[in-house]
């Protein structure tokens, strides 16, 4: 990585350290990351100009923890990112009830170091009974660069 050089604003949003105004990606694998996120949590509609971009993760909250369930998921997520992110080779969604020992800080960013993922929590869910592990295995592979890399959500 050269000095200097950025590729976009991360998300979710933080203040920068560095005297930016919010915290940029320096590398290509947290910008793709980044904007992987940014299309899974944004409520489809909240755009204007844009009303088909983001999906409807937040609609399923509270709905029954079923394959019916869980296959609408998968579909929203995997139609969001034909559309918006066609470069992203989504290689496999598992949606599963999230576990009692995944539970740790409502909002908080945990990385493990052997696999380095993010788990992104969306606020006001705690209990592992009524919660749902989204985890994406994605890849890219493009002339400039390629990744392979996954996300956990858990709603």
């Amino acid at each position: 990585m050269a000095e200097g050089i950025t590729y976009g604003i991360n998300f979710p949003f933080r203040d920068s350290r560095k005297g930016d105004y919010l915290q940029l990606t320096e590398f290509q694998k947290d910008e793709v990351r980044a904007a992987l996120l940014h299309l899974i949590l944004t409520r489809r509609g909240s755009r204007y100009y844009l009303p088909t971009f983001g999906t409807r993760i937040y609609e399923f909250i509270f709905e029954p923890f079923d394959s019916l369930t869980f296959s609408a998921i998968e579909t929203d997520i995997r139609d969001a990112i034909s559309s918006f992110m066609p470069n992203l080779i989504v290689n496999s969604i598992t949606i599963e009830p999230a576990s009692v020992e995944d539970e740790g800080p409502i909002g908080a960013q945990n990385i493990k170091s052997d696999e380095l993922p993010y788990i992104f929590r969306v606020p006001g869910k705690g209990t592992a009974d009524y919660t749902a592990k989204i985890r994406i295995d994605y890849s890219t592979d493009s002339a400039t660069f390629s990744q392979s890399d996954f996300v956990i959500i858990n709603i």
